[in-house]
Order: C-alpha cells, then structure tokens, then sequence
C-alpha cells in the first residue's frame, strides 16, 4: 500500500485547483457512496484528486486515491486494500476507472456495509451502469454524470473570465441583458468559434497542436479498451462500431434509415440499434428521439448527432457543416440540464414545452411561426431581439 501512497502523493502534487469543473460544487461530498460517470477526456481523475487536495491539505494520510487499471490491483484485491486502509485510520478512499476491475461493484459494496466508517467516491466510463447486477448500488450510491466542459467553463479556463450559470428561463426572459454581461468581458464571437472547435475536453489545452489527433486517440481508447470492459461484446463487433461511428460523422445530422444503414455496416436492425445506443451512452453520439421517456434501446432515432462539436473536427475530413454545427452544440448543451426531444414542425423540443429553430442570424420565424413557446437559436449574434437568441448563450447554462 506504500507504494500506491507514493503514487496518489505524486499525482496531488500535480494536481491544480485554480480550475475546478462545474460538477465539483453539485456534488454532496457528505454522502458515504458517491459514483461519478461520464466521457473518458471530461476530468472526472482531476475531480477526485482536487478534492484530495482541497479537503485534507494537511491530513494526507486519511485519503487514498488509486485507479484500478494500475498493475497492483492484478495480485490485490480492492476489498483488501479498503480494509488495511481503515484498519490504519483512513477515511476516505477515492477509486478512479472501476470498469477496468471486474468485481469492483461487489466489492464497493462490501466495503461500504462492513466499513461505516468509510467513505467511498469512484469513478467510472459514461457506459458504466452503476445499478445493474447483483451488487446494485442503487440504494447506497449517490450518482452524478459529468460532462464536458460548456462554453461558460470554457471561457473560464481559457480566458480566465469568470462569468455565472445562467438558468434556462431566465435566458428565454431576459437573454439581452445576460448577453450584456459577457459581451462586457469578452469578445464573443470569436471565443464562440474556437470552443466548437477545440474546447469540451479540458485536456485540448496541453494538446493544443495535435488536440483532434489525440481526441481520435480517446475514440480508439474508449471502442478498444473501455467498451470491452464494460459489455459482453466481440472483437469483430468493435470493428462494426467503428465503422458505424465513421459513416455517421459522415452524414450527420440526419434521419437514419435504419435498414440501410444496418446492411451497410453488415449487421441486422437490432444489433445496429444497440451499437447507436452503445455510442450515446459512450458520450460520442446523441441521438435525437421522438419519446425520451422510458427504455429505448431497441428504439429508432429521429435523428443522429455527433456528441460535440469537437468530434466534428476530429472525425469530419471535409470542412464541417455550418448548421451541423450549430445544432450538434445547441443540443450538447440543452441535453445537459434537461430532456431534449425531437419536433415535427421545429428542430427540437427542450423539456416537452418550449421549441427551438436553430440557425444562422438571418433565420425567419416560418417554421415556428404559430407554436407556442417558440424560440430561434441564432449564430452570429452578440446580442438577439424578442424571441431571437443568440446561440452561444446556451453554453452558459453549466
């Protein structure tokens, strides 16, 4: 255990907390289980190493952080490592990569039954579902998904201007003042533009020169190594993946014939299904559904999306589409704080109530024109009028 010590004193000592991710302040560090979720790349490592940092500066001894894919755990047992740690007056323990260790729910669960005293923060791939099997955690864990960074932490990380969250009504109510309050501190145009390209994953800013070629690098990683991980899936289906994900980036958005396109990638209609919803809950696509409620996995999308903008860049060859672009960001950040669902007569439906037609700042009122609560997104506006809103500003909502 002195040698994992050695390494978690390592890492603190690299760690910075002058930025720290919007989820940090959401969660309840009170609780005695808690599980964070989401895309590999978004910072949930650094989370749990600021937390180690803010909260025992001066009692290092009382918190452990360690990840399981670490060679240790190979002829060690997690339960065993919890206990000696307790035994030896530790009381926090933070586990990072737990879908790379196969027994790590059952044990957790051990650990927080036989050790009240115990508290246990871990971490895992966006496709970990924390309350399947038989050690469901469900009852005792306290789940939280981060995400990746909005447009407001952007401009924070980036430009070391902090601004407020600002909640999704009041946007809608009084998006010209709101407006005023960044356009005070940035200009926000061009800020806009260099997120879409390269500003969800925190990482882009030590990879800035090669940050698409490592971002494809995290694709790789997450379809090779954390989908077998995590589903019962065969090597020749990850090719099949990869291939859907490839011709998707192609196309995207679009209404997916799903014969089609399951012909295309060489598997029949159910199987094409799961590996779209294997992608979604990988945080590499968002798929647009008519009914968001309830199970959908073996259900048709309405449309598919590419997760981020980033993803755009790094997969699309050609120069991307404009409005690909708008809607995947608009999207990506709605789906966040909320149920984002598909709309015959606008581009989507935001909490079942209010609809939204995304554009460019020359876009007219035709297709909503008659719905109520009805709003255009726009693009390349700094600031919007009456139901006209600029489109960035929905990147403030975390």
């Amino acid at each position: 255990m002195n040698n994992l010590f050695n390494l978690f004193f390592q890492r603190l000592a690299q760690t910075n907390t002058k930025f720290v991710r919007y989820l940090y302040s959401q969660i309840d560090w009170e609780s005695r289980l808690i599980g964070i979720t989401g895309a590999r790349g978004a910072g949930k490592t650094t989370i749990l190493l600021q937390y180690a940092n803010l909260q025992f500066p001066n009692s290092r001894n009382k918190v452990l952080y360690v990840t399981l894919d670490h060679i240790w755990f190979s002829n060690n047992s997690l339960f065993d490592l919890g206990e000696e740690f307790v035994r030896n007056g530790g009381e926090v323990l933070l586990i990072d990569e737990v879908h790379k260790y196969q027994t790590w729910a059952q044990e957790i669960k051990n650990l927080y039954d036989f050790f009240p005293q115990l508290k246990i923060v871990f971490t895992g791939s966006s496709m970990l579902e924390i309350y399947r099997g038989n050690a469901d955690l469900s009852r005792r864990a306290v789940h939280y998904v981060l995400h990746g960074m909005s447009f407001r932490e952007f401009i924070l990380y980036d430009r070391q201007i902090e601004l407020p969250v600002f909640e999704f009504e009041k946007i809608l109510n009084s998006h010209i003042e709101y407006a005023g309050i960044v356009n005070e501190k940035i200009k926000v145009i061009p800020a806009f533009k260099s997120y879409l390209e390269s500003g969800y994953y925190p990482y882009y800013k030590t990879e800035k020169k090669h940050y698409h070629e490592q971002l494809l690098n995290t694709v790789n990683t997450i379809l090779d190594v954390d989908l077998p991980s995590i589903e019962t899936i065969e090597p020749f289906s990850i090719q099949k993946i990869k291939k859907l994900l490839l011709v998707i980036a192609q196309r995207v958005p679009f209404t997916p014939n799903i014969t089609d396109l399951a012909t295309l990638i060489g598997v029949n209609r159910n199987y094409l299904l799961n590996f779209l919803h294997i992608l979604e809950k990988a945080q590499l696509l968002n798929l647009l559904q008519q009914d968001v409620s309830g199970l959908r996995t073996l259900s048709k999308p309405e449309k598919i999306y590419l997760n981020n903008t980033n993803l755009i860049y790094a997969l699309e060859s050609e120069k991307p589409d404009i409005g690909n672009l708008r809607e995947t960001f608009f999207f990506n950040q709605l789906k966040a704080v909320g149920e984002v669902a598909f709309s015959k007569k606008a581009d989507f439906i935001f909490k079942n109530k209010y609809a939204f037609e995304v554009g460019g700042k020359n876009k007219g009122h035709e297709q909503i024109a008659g719905l109520e609560n009805a709003y255009l997104a726009l693009d390349n506006l700094e600031y919007g009028y009456a139901n006209k809103i600029p489109l960035w500003l929905f990147g403030m909502l975390y």
